[in-house]
């Protein structure tokens, strides 16, 4: 297997890979988990071009649109319609890092249920809000909700998923995110003529809540997590449910003792460990991805969707409907990374997903150079508004099956495991951070970079591409307790933890 230039032959297959209905039906069920992430990207874009609840809640937006000078760029640059969005990311980043903790205590699904019962009452309050402080104090809870699940979920899909098929399982979780987007999409589409019709929008959150809680409910832990709590038996069971009656678990168990044994037994605080130089590669990966992942700018293309389009000449539906097409194709996208991580690998869709979306970023911004001038004062034309969302769109397939998934992937299955609830928390605490700070500058970046946004995440781009082509290793089908093999094969990251 090649892992940088270098030859891996690892022991791909020492335990059973075979796809049983109880792997398939669980790994379904955990990745459900990113419904609430996912709506919660699509309805917030999709409320703030909402009149009742721009009157309502932040005046000074609509009163800045009905300005007849106001270039197209600036509309909705409003740092407290900012922070109504962005705030979720801040309770998100500290519910991550204590999610290390709660993941190993008390298990890797017990963390995602009680992430879905906070979402569910954060939901609850949003739907009710009478005030921006309602507002705010609800995204934090969806925050806090959103921070546990996405810690624990990508965690508890590498652990139970077989490692032949390990990449394929865990990209579900992106698949629902992208549910998640496209069913908040149509929400708003359908309520967004009527004046409660942000309240339904921000309330049906608790509908995806409640869906991944009870699913969670009727799943069991991951054998990994059940053995690193002393439940042994139970983790006999948990394997020989996911692996298939007929088979041998002993094997794998032996394997998963005898790690979770070697963590115990060397007794440091992960959050300690993690920074030893044995684990650079992973500490640097656990960084560099998530924080890569961000600066692609999807996520402010999803939150903004509907604004970008607004801004850019499509009429209030049809900036709507440009954002449903948006999440579609990013959805159709995620199925064919499904369909090809496992064969063809990380790396390669990576690297294609990257050129791909360079190529676009570019297309954009030279697009909006063009047709609105520098000022960003001209009228766009319908033919390229329409343009932009197809550049749009084949920019969403190129993330959808390249660093939509495969940022989640990566950093659940590098780490071993008496590191890796930590170094998955750093991950998603990283992803969190990066995200706050795009979310709350972005409409201002718009106002002042005007199409000069989209060479800035461009840019940004051709850099993760290098990145990802050089240091980062082919991780195919490798079990993860053997994971270790790609990093000392590695031409660059050998060095620390060989040495």
């Amino acid at each position: 297997m090649a892992v940088g230039g270098f030859s891996v032959d690892g022991p791909n297959i020492r335990f059973n890979g075979k796809i049983t209905a109880s792997v398939v039906i669980t790994c379904i069920v955990a990745a459900s988990s990113g419904l609430i992430f996912g709506y919660d990207i699509g309805i917030s874009g999709g409320v703030t071009t909402m009149q009742p609840f721009l009157q309502k809640f932040f005046p000074s937006v609509l009163r800045k649109a009905a300005e007849a000078k106001t270039n197209i760029y600036c509309v909705y640059d409003s740092q407290v319609l900012t922070s109504f969005t962005s705030s979720l990311y801040i309770a998100g980043l500290a519910a991550s890092l204590i999610a290390s903790r709660l993941t190993t205590a008390i298990g890797r699904r017990n963390t995602m249920v009680l992430g879905g019962l906070i979402f569910l009452a954060g939901a609850a309050i949003n739907g009710g809000a009478a005030n921006i402080a309602m507002l705010i104090i609800g995204r934090i809870l969806l925050g806090f909700g959103v921070g546990f699940t996405n810690q624990a979920t990508p965690v508890y899909l590498s652990e139970v998923a077989p490692s032949k098929w390990r990449g394929a399982f865990n990209t579900g979780f992106q698949f629902f995110i992208g549910i998640g987007v496209v069913a908040a999409n149509c929400i708003n589409f359908g309520t967004a003529k009527r004046s409660w019709g942000w309240r339904l929008s921000l309330g049906l959150a608790v509908v995806p809540a409640a869906i991944m809680t009870i699913g969670a409910l009727l799943i069991s832990d991951t054998p990994s997590s059940l053995i690193e709590r002393g439940k042994v038996e139970q983790a006999r069971q948990s394997l020989r449910k996911v692996r298939g009656k007929d088979c041998d678990v002993e094997v794998e168990l032996a394997e998963l003792k005898k790690a979770s044994d070697v963590a115990k037994e060397a007794n440091r605080e992960p959050f300690v460990t993690i920074f030893e130089r044995q684990y650079r590669p992973h500490l640097v990966m656990s960084i560099a991805i998530p924080f890569f992942q961000q600066v692609t700018g999807i996520n402010i293309i999803a939150f903004y969707a509907p604004v970008l389009f607004q801004s850019v000449g499509f009429g209030n539906d049809s900036a709507l409907i440009a954002a449903i097409i948006l999440g579609l194709v990013n959805l159709a996208s995620i199925l064919v990374s499904t369909g090809v991580v496992d064969r063809y690998g990380r790396r390669f869709l990576f690297m294609e997903g990257g050129i791909q979306m360079f190529v676009c970023q570019v297309g954009v911004a030279v697009v909006l150079a063009v047709t609105t001038g520098v000022s960003g004062t001209k009228e766009i034309s319908k033919g390229y508004a329409i343009l932009v969302l197809v550049l749009m769109c084949i920019y969403a397939a190129g993330f959808g099956w390249s660093w939509g998934p495969l940022s989640w992937l990566i950093p659940s299955e590098i780490f071993p495991i008496k590191i890796r609830p930590t170094g998955q928390s750093i991950s998603v605490a990283v992803n969190f951070a990066t995200t706050f700070v795009l979310s709350q500058t972005f409409l201002t970046m718009l106002c002042h970079f005007k199409y000069g946004t989209f060479l800035f995440y461009a840019a940004w781009i051709a850099l993760m591409t290098i990145f990802v082509t050089f240091f980062l290793p082919e991780t195919k089908g490798i079990p993860l307790d053997s994971m270790n093999l790609v990093w000392e094969k590695h031409w660059y990251w050998r060095r620390f933890v060989c040495g």
